[in-house]
């Protein structure tokens, strides 16, 4: 499946659009790795657990929006978007929304 950011699939045509597609991840941050972040705060630098767990979310978020994408029928998911937001009474959850138009191409 193509994924894009983009409003087309350059050589290709748009044979029909499916609809908006979305895919949701919602991840908690375990005590551990906020005792690792605090840390790199304080010091400086870059939280790898952090990074971790967004790029974790990401790639599930992205993959539900294929998954829900591919039942519709599509081949494809233009305009992408990533969004992300920090949930919860100590902001130690994180939301990822990747949403899209799935289409079939020709």
């Amino acid at each position: 499946m193509i994924i894009t950011t983009t409003p087309n699939v350059e050589g290709r045509n748009i044979r029909e659009y499916k609809g908006l597609v979305v895919g949701e991840v919602i991840a908690g941050v375990d005590f551990i790795k906020d005792i690792a972040a605090g840390l790199t705060n304080f010091f400086g630098g870059r939280s790898r657990s952090y990074e971790d767990e967004l790029i974790n979310a990401r790639a599930a978020a992205i993959q539900e929006m294929e998954d829900r994408a591919a039942r519709m029928g599509a081949n494809a998911v233009v305009g992408v978007d990533i969004d992300y937001e920090v949930l919860g009474t100590g902001n130690n959850m994180l939301m990822v929304t990747v949403s899209g138009t799935a289409v079939a191409l020709e």
